[in-house]
């Protein structure tokens, strides 16, 4: 296998890529623009994983938010002000479903879903 990575179609590409800029220091990969300044295709680098954004059209635009996916970063000890940068971005107009804080299995963990309608979980 070359790669893998993770694919998402949201309404509002173009913002959702910034915000994921923002969110995780992404940097922006091969990526293909649409009419109307959407991307058809568009690759961000978060620290070495592959998230794919693209607009979602048609069928494909009738979202289900937040239940038949998450995305989850683990970025394990020392990560904490990586995991608190990202949930302070991403919870704007989003829904915390669990707050920055310990569980079970992390001391620094979150559970939200951002603007885009992308569940995420990040923990160290």
């Amino acid at each position: 296998m070359y790669r893998s990575m993770f694919q998402t179609y949201v309404k509002g590409s173009a913002e959702a890529v910034r915000l994921y800029q923002e969110a995780f220091g992404a940097k922006l990969g091969y990526h293909v623009m649409g009419d109307g300044g959407v991307y058809y295709h568009a690759e961000l680098d978060i620290e070495g994983q592959v998230l794919a954004v693209a607009e979602a059209v048609g069928s494909e635009g009738e979202r289900v938010t937040g239940n038949t996916m998450q995305l989850c970063l683990h970025y394990g000890e020392g990560g904490e002000d990586r995991v608190k940068k990202a949930y302070e971005v991403l919870q704007r107009d989003g829904e915390v479903l669990y707050p920055l804080g310990p569980c079970e299995f992390s001391p620094c963990m979150c559970d939200l879903i951002d603007a885009f309608g992308v569940r995420w979980c990040l923990f160290v």
